[in-house]
């Protein structure tokens, strides 16, 4: 069986995805792990630290915390091992994770990918090419970059991972909110709306997009329902945050109820 990568995630030899839930892909098809195991713990660290890697001794720490050194850096030398026998179909002549100067790193040279880097890559490409005005490119990459985020980072409890899962989150969230504004723009009203609604459902807190969905529902001649947008924002506020609706939400609640023209 053929497997096809989604819009956004390309077929490369060894894929390692940390966006929803930890998957492990070779060749686009995915292969068995333990979930919680050595190898999802090892391949998520390093993968988290993608371009620096990260020393053998805080790699040992990280996996084996309880276990004696020598027996701990015997258990890697083993693991190394056996991901290399697990990828070889995909990488023949080449290790999935290297070792430099005393630090370990994931091979992306010789075709391994990660999800999160991927990520990033299709944002910043988009942002570029916002900056020079190519609007389309931009949303189609911006596209690939939301086919690629599966859901929040799954991948560690840390500090560290947790900043790393909420800068993640706050820049999907972005991309979503740039591409409803860009569907709305072109009068795809029921492409931002349903963008508007996806990004509600990661975070029911963000105005913004109440306020898209409402100007989207006046545009699509369902004006009752901007109501009761407007209503489930300021019940979301009231319950979270003890807190009122913007200005700008009130102002456009206003417009819905007196002037629908005018949204």
């Amino acid at each position: 069986m053929t497997t096809v990568a989604p819009r956004g995630e390309a077929v490369s030899p060894v894929s390692v995805c940390l966006l929803g839930s930890f998957r492990l892909l070779q060749h686009g098809a995915p292969v068995a792990v333990r979930r919680g195991g050595k190898v999802e713990q090892l391949l998520g660290s390093l993968a988290l630290s993608v371009r620096v890697g990260i020393a053998r001794d805080e790699l040992l720490g990280l996996i084996w915390p309880d276990s004696n050194l020598q027996l701990a850096g015997q258990s890697l030398n083993s693991l190394v091992y056996s991901l290399r026998k697990v990828f070889r179909p995909a990488l023949p002549s080449h290790s999935p994770i290297l070792e430099r100067a005393g630090r370990y790193l994931l091979n992306l040279e010789d075709g391994v990918r990660v999800d999160v880097v991927d990520f990033d890559a299709a944002v910043e490409e988009g942002d570029r090419l916002v900056r020079v005005g190519e609007a389309a490119s931009a949303i189609e990459s911006y596209q690939g970059a939301l086919d690629l985020y599966r859901g929040d980072l799954a991948a560690g409890s840390s500090v560290q991972h947790l900043v790393e899962r909420e800068r993640l989150r706050a820049r999907y969230l972005s991309v979503k909110a740039h591409v409803a504004d860009h569907h709305f723009e072109n009068a795809e009203y029921e492409a931002a709306l349903a963008s508007a609604l996806q990004l509600l459902a990661h975070d029911p807190c963000r105005e913004d997009a109440h306020r898209m969905a409402m100007r989207c529902y006046v545009r699509l001649g369902i004006r009752a329902q901007a109501v009761r947008q407007y209503r489930t924002c300021r019940q979301i506020l009231a319950d979270e945050f003890d807190a009122l609706p913007e200005s700008d939400t009130d102002a456009l609640y206003d417009r819905v109820r007196l002037d629908p023209g005018s949204v």
